[in-house]
């Protein structure tokens, strides 16, 4: 959700093991290991978004950012793209928070790796749907 391009994909991914490597010794093993790995990797691509940002113009989505594998139905292929579309448009605070909340993770490990209070994460999770719903549509 950070990036479209491959390579773009590729540096950022470089990027997140370059600082797992570094963050390692400061890893707090009171914390789940994926919680502390998600984290770093959401830093590391909000930082390196808001550098994109600043030096260049808004990236667009291509195709490419689109690929649904499973999917055959046309419908659900141009929802998912809207949906993604959608995404994009949010701030990179309720991307960081819908991100992790898509891969299933719960309030608590959204909280851990956010820095969001765990009885927020629900409430902004409800404004960002309600926000994705307008996005999607518009009325």
């Amino acid at each position: 959700m950070y990036c479209n391009q491959d390579e773009d994909k590729e540096g950022l991914f470089q990027d997140i093991l370059l600082q797992l490597w570094r963050a390692y010794p400061t890893f707090n093993s009171g914390v789940k290991v994926t919680t502390w790995m998600y984290r770093v990797a959401l830093n590391t691509a909000i930082l390196r978004l808001r550098k994109h940002k600043s030096g260049s113009s808004t990236e667009t989505l291509t195709d490419e950012a689109f690929k649904i594998e499973a999917v055959n139905d046309e419908e659900s292929v141009a929802r998912s793209k809207l949906m993604y579309a959608a995404i994009e448009r949010l701030t990179d605070v309720e991307r960081a928070i819908t991100m992790p909340y898509m891969d299933n993770h719960s309030y608590r490990e959204i909280a851990e790796i956010t820095g969001i209070i765990e009885s927020n994460v629900g409430y902004k999770i409800n404004q960002i749907k309600l926000k994705l719903k307008n996005l999607v549509n518009p009325e």
